[in-house]
């Protein structure tokens, strides 16, 4: 059974918006099922599953400026669609 999917719109820091925007799709896929897994997951808190999100983010972001994402890269990507 395919479970239908929608848009959500989140705010975080720049590091994982950065590193978000220069993975691939299949990345960005592995990405958006991870969240869903944690927002899902019967946790036994809901300050588990956030603070479990929080870090994979900060993993996303150490990951994308170990990959030589820096603020100016970031900046040029994001005013790329004006």
């Amino acid at each position: 059974m395919i479970t239908p999917q929608t848009e959500i719109t989140i705010k975080v820091p720049m590091e994982i918006a950065r590193a978000y925007n220069l993975a691939t799709e299949a990345e960005r896929q592995k990405i958006s099922t991870k969240i869903a897994f944690f927002l899902q997951s019967s946790t036994p808190s809901r300050k588990e599953a956030i603070q479990k999100l929080h870090q994979t983010m900060d993993d996303i972001g150490q990951k994308a400026i170990a990959r030589g994402l820096t603020p100016e890269i970031l900046e040029s990507i994001l005013n790329d669609d004006e």
